[in-house]
């Protein structure tokens, strides 16, 4: 196991330059975790226990522990030792989840990589689902896969479970569609639309969004993002309380006001989405249905966190906390070669 430690630096490159070793594993699972020893080796188990069902397709796992103080280091530190499949744990002491997931981005060697959430387990079918998807031969697109309740006593949040392939339009608001916490996408990919934005995400100062920005980045540079309703896996997240819900419901959509100031000119349609909850919040005052009946939840939080993330932006930018998303300085001459053919 490689153990290391990633000082603040001003811009670290998404992805290690060319040329990789001989033995560069075809997918890289990369785990972010702090402070959840417990999840992470359920996760790491079902992670390895997928890579076992599907032996001929190589595979790495990076495990990114972002400041834990429980004893995951030391954890990790046990397993690499006796993991069958190759394991990298960085320690990268920067808060948030969009910093921890720079620095697995910068360690993984796959060509195909895998964001998985500590809280998650894979179907054991995952790999075979995986291959199948990317053997067409289609790369540049990001794609997700399903995503279904782990524990029966939590509550039906953070799951995607629809039954059909489908693509996104700028008809449908990208939170959610593709849950960061079951991402995928070729090296290439990653190496072009470059780093995660440090601003946004868990941990970050605008609290949630990396992903989405990532799938809205992706479209702005011509690319598809894709769900399909296999690459199964499961999501213990643990909430069986409204006061959980609610938190990260407002949570969610603090960093989607944020993400909508930021890409006004690029992206004028996300303002759409926020008429439109808009508009469903002035119905419910008169009767009109809610943004989840089951769960309870109302528009008003939507739009109320909307405005204030695009507020904390404005104060971000104004504060000088500019995004890390600086092209890579390297890039494949085959991302560039294919990029340009498009």
């Amino acid at each position: 196991m490689n153990a290391e430690r990633h000082p603040p630096l001003h811009f670290r490159p998404a992805l290690p330059a060319p040329p990789w070793p001989r033995q560069r594993p075809q997918v890289s699972f990369i785990v972010c975790t702090r402070d959840r020893v417990a999840v992470l080796e359920a996760c790491i188990g079902s992670i390895r226990a997928a890579c076992r069902a599907h032996p001929g397709f190589a595979a790495e796992l990076v495990v990114v522990d972002n400041g834990s103080r429980d004893g995951t280091a030391k954890y990790l530190s046990r397993i690499a030792a006796t993991s069958d499949i190759a394991l990298t744990a960085i320690s990268e002491p920067r808060p948030g989840l969009a910093a921890a997931r720079n620095a697995g981005l910068a360690r993984a060697r796959g060509r195909v990589l895998v964001f998985v959430d500590d809280d998650c387990r894979l179907d054991r079918s995952y790999l075979a689902d995986l291959q199948r998807h990317y053997a067409s031969g289609e790369k540049w697109l990001i794609r997700g896969g399903r995503v279904e309740i782990g524990d029966a006593r939590d509550l039906p949040f953070t799951i995607k479970r629809c039954d059909k392939r489908e693509r996104l339009t700028r008809a449908v608001h990208p939170g959610g569609f593709v849950l960061g916490c079951n991402m995928t996408m070729h090296r290439d990919v990653a190496a072009r639309i470059g780093p995660f934005d440090e601003r946004f995400g868990a941990g970050g100062a605008l609290r949630s969004a990396e992903d989405t920005d990532y799938l809205v980045r992706a479209m702005l540079a011509g690319m598809a993002v894709e769900y399909v309703p296999d690459m199964t896996i499961f999501h213990h997240h643990g909430r069986r309380g409204r006061k959980a819900i609610d938190r990260l419901h407002r949570d969610y959509h603090f960093g989607n006001g944020a993400l909508c100031l930021k890409h006004f000119r690029r992206a004028p349609w996300l303002l759409r989405h926020f008429y439109w909850a808009a508009r469903a919040a002035m119905r419910e005052l008169t009767g009109g249905p809610r943004f989840d009946s089951d769960l309870r939840l109302s528009h008003w939080p939507i739009v109320l966190m909307n405005l204030a993330g695009a507020a904390k932006f404005t104060l971000l930018v104004l504060a000088g906390r500019p995004d890390r998303q600086a092209q890579p300085a390297q890039e494949t001459t085959e991302a560039s070669a294919e990029a340009g053919a498009r």
